[in-house]
């Protein structure tokens, strides 16, 4: 038993050694191998942007400066065109998405503060209506309440003015008692408080001063009362029909005047101090894709949403078209600089290396690399933020062809690093 206790043990300590003695000529060969080149691959998100890694692990980058030398094979094989920086009229821009909303002077809710049933109807949904346009035919009976009680006080007045006058002359002949003529006048002037209180009282059931006067002058106690239009627009919404009932909570029409809308957009804290007042704005909406609509800026909120960091920004747009419909969504451009000119470079200028912006400037011998930070583009043309100034001259046609063999030499110089 100890035989084969001892036999399985010697067995054990011969596999443990044969791995130990594997895993270290692994190593051995490892080291001994030369070291692997990365041919210019670049490692994004090890190394940074445009830069590559050497033999030895050097980082090789296409830097803010650089400069390619052609050939003169080169220089007959590479068409190179040049342009010169100018000024040039380009907008600088701020983007947005908005609503269409109706102004709130340019549109009236029709409702009633009383009870009241809906006699008739006299405009239909499309009407275009002015000021003092009649809307609405109401049945009331605060109207006809109203309308006694102004009748009443009427009355009540004459009969009063009658009673001062005659007291007044008896009093003025020594024939009347001074009590009875002062009597007589406070009655006068307690009637006129009531007739003017039943005036004000049919003014707030929505009568005119032209409709009391004709009231007065044709003494019919008629509950009907008619509601017109205090603003010139359209009528986009009826919510009644004859012989319904209405009170103060019941909103019965819309009017709404649709030559000039507003669009209330979104803007974010950082494009704040961009915005000012008057400033010119493009506006695009999806049933007109073709179509731009300009406005300006007519209000700048107070207010900053803390849940999406934005602030309202209102441009106020003329409609008259009638295109633009309350309730659409648009989206806008905000011009920063107005017209006022920008240095300027051909987009056919720019090479583009993981984000990052360049130009070739052309020299005596060599094309010297340059770094430039954009603006707005334009009509073919970016503007120049920094790295630029006016009157030096780009390279066009051939930047593309540069800016290969100037990669190809940084390449070339990673790899035999």
């Amino acid at each position: 038993m100890r035989k084969k206790i001892l036999i399985v043990g010697l067995i054990i300590l011969t596999i443990i050694t044969f791995e130990a003695s594997c895993k270290k000529s692994r190593i051995r060969e490892e080291a001994a191998k030369p070291e692997e080149r990365v041919y210019g691959k670049p490692e994004y998100g090890r190394t940074g942007p445009h830069q590559l890694r050497g033999r030895h692990g050097r980082r090789w980058q296409l830097t803010e400066s650089g400069t390619v030398a052609l050939s003169e094979r080169e220089k007959e094989a590479i068409r190179i065109e040049t342009a010169p920086v100018t000024y040039r009229s380009i907008q600088t821009r701020v983007t947005a998405n908005g609503k269409i909303i109706p102004p709130n002077n340019r549109m009236f809710v029709v409702s009633y503060a009383f009870p009241a049933r809906v006699s008739k109807i006299i405009v239909k949904v499309g009407d275009w209506v002015k000021e003092g346009s009649p809307l609405i035919t109401l049945q009331s009976e605060e109207v006809g309440k109203s309308r006694a009680d102004f009748f009443r006080a009427l009355a009540d007045l004459e009969l009063a003015r009658a009673n001062f006058e005659r007291q007044k002359r008896l009093f003025e002949r020594g024939a009347g008692a001074q009590k009875d003529y002062l009597a007589a006048e406070a009655e006068l002037k307690v009637a006129r408080a009531n007739l003017e209180a039943c005036e004000k009282k049919l003014h707030l059931l929505g009568f005119s001063e032209e409709e009391v006067k004709q009231i007065a002058s044709s003494h019919q106690i008629n509950p009907v009362i008619t509601l017109y239009s205090p603003i010139r627009g359209k009528v986009v919404e009826i919510k009644v029909v004859p012989g319904e009932m209405v009170d103060q909570a019941k909103d019965m029409m819309t009017i709404l005047d649709p030559r000039i809308l507003w669009v209330d957009a979104e803007i974010f804290e950082k494009d704040i101090a961009k915005i000012r007042l008057g400033q010119k704005v493009e506006i695009n909406v999806p049933a007109y894709p073709e179509k731009t609509f300009p406005g300006k800026v007519s209000y700048i909120g107070d207010v900053l949403k803390d849940e999406t960091r934005t602030i309202t920004v209102r441009t106020e747009v003329e409609n008259p078209a009638l295109l633009l419909k309350p309730g659409m969504f648009a989206s806008l451009r905000i011009n920063l600089n107005g017209d006022r000119p920008v240095l300027a470079v051909p987009e056919a200028a720019i090479c583009d290396q993981q984000g990052e912006k360049f130009v070739f400037i052309p020299g005596a011998e060599e094309f010297e690399l340059r770094k430039v930070v954009l603006g707005a583009r334009q009509d073919g043309y970016y503007e120049v933020v920094s790295g630029l100034q006016e009157g030096e001259v780009v390279v066009t046609a051939g930047s593309f062809q540069l800016k290969s063999k100037l990669l190809e030499s940084v390449l070339r110089e990673a790899v035999h690093d």
